[in-house]
């Protein structure tokens, strides 16, 4: 079962729990670009996907340099949830995830934590 959901409000819904993530998960994030998408370009069934160099392999960023990216694909969520209380859930955990990986923690360590 999946529900339906515009592309606007989806992005309202990431950004809602974005913003309640605890500000010592959220603070150290720099130079990170989130981003919505639709679904993974390449063809993974993906619910999120961190896209960079994460900080325990990272030397500096110099000038001009992209930011990293965490990129949460809408199709996915919506597929997977039941409900909205179940998509802002599946929603949270998958921002989490992808926030863990761009400060080193591998999905080993994500599914030992919980938010595998």
């Amino acid at each position: 079962m999946s529900i339906e959901l515009t592309a606007e409000a989806f992005e309202d819904l990431v950004s809602a729990e974005l913003d309640a993530l605890p500000a010592d998960m959220t603070d150290g994030l720099q130079n990170v670009a989130f981003v919505i998408q639709d679904r993974a370009e390449d063809g993974e069934d993906l619910l999120g996907r961190y896209e960079g160099v994460d900080l325990t392999h990272r030397d500096q960023y110099g000038f001009g340099e992209l930011p990293d990216r965490i990129v949460v694909f809408r199709l996915p969520h919506l597929e997977s949830a039941e409900s909205v209380p179940a998509l802002r859930d599946e929603v949270r955990t998958t921002l989490v995830h992808e926030i863990a990986h761009f400060y080193g923690i591998d999905d080993a360590r994500l599914h030992e934590l919980g938010w595998g």
